[in-house]
């Protein structure tokens, strides 16, 4: 019997801030909404400003509730991005898989956040769209042949309407890079949900189990002072309810 009530205690439950950089328009809130909401929508609204979302990961013997702030890619936000990434303690770094100037804007991010950001962050370097790409990961331009195509306007799933392989990073290109910077790598599809719950998993459990000690914020607050489980706008100051299951 003292096993068996030993095994109904509860897991130890930490909070970790999470941070998603990246270009505009390579899809990191739709990331956030399939791992939050396992939803998709094809025709997403630029993020303004940033939105804050939670969800939780369990692992074995823990369970990590992600803070995620969701930041917006369009340039004239960027100097807003060190007050969401400060004390956060994992990044994900997102680019498009069909756009090679957004791997070289991500590799900007990883640089900033190695220089500034906590010491021992978790990054994982995420190259999302993979639905547009085919069987052959390491289709498309290597040589930068592609860099100087015309961008789309700005807007949260460029791309969707190509047909065939639309893919103009390598993945041997990508991964190459996150070794040689110690960064987890994944490529994902936010459409299909393909590798989504994968990255938060890997995040959750390269989390140093000595950055998880002692309570985060105040009365349930984040570092920024809003409540947790809110969704929040902070250009039009709206704030939306969150759903909290589990995607992992």
């Amino acid at each position: 019997m003292a096993d068996s009530g030993a095994q109904a205690q509860p897991k130890p439950s930490s909070s970790v801030k999470l941070v998603l950089l990246g270009e505009a328009a390579v899809g990191k809130s739709s990331l956030v909404m399939r791992f939050v909401n396992n939803d998709f929508q094809e025709n997403k609204e630029p993020t303004i400003g940033a939105a804050f979302l939670t969800q939780k990961c369990n692992l074995p013997t823990r369970t990590i509730k992600f803070e995620i702030w969701d930041t917006a890619g369009q340039e004239r936000f960027a100097s807003l991005a060190p007050m969401y990434y400060r004390n956060a303690q994992a990044a994900l770094v997102v680019y498009d898989i069909t756009k090679p100037s957004s791997l070289t804007k991500a590799q900007h991010w990883v640089a900033e956040l190695q220089r500034q950001a906590s010491p021992g962050i978790v990054i994982a370097l995420v190259g999302n769209k993979l639905d547009l790409a085919s069987s052959n990961p390491n289709s498309g331009s290597s040589d930068g042949d592609d860099a100087d195509a015309a961008p789309a306007a700005e807007g949260e799933e460029e791309g969707e309407e190509g047909e065939g392989d639309a893919r103009r990073v390598p993945t041997k290109t990508a991964k190459a890079y996150a070794d040689e910077e110690g960064l987890l790598f994944f490529e994902t599809s936010a459409k299909t949900g393909l590798n989504v719950a994968e990255v938060f998993t890997a995040i959750a459990n390269a989390i140093p189990e000595t950055s998880l000690k002692g309570p985060r914020g105040v009365g349930g607050q984040t570092s920024l002072g809003r409540q947790e489980d809110a969704r929040v706008n902070l250009v039009g100051g709206r704030t939306e309810g969150a759903k909290e299951g589990c995607a992992c």
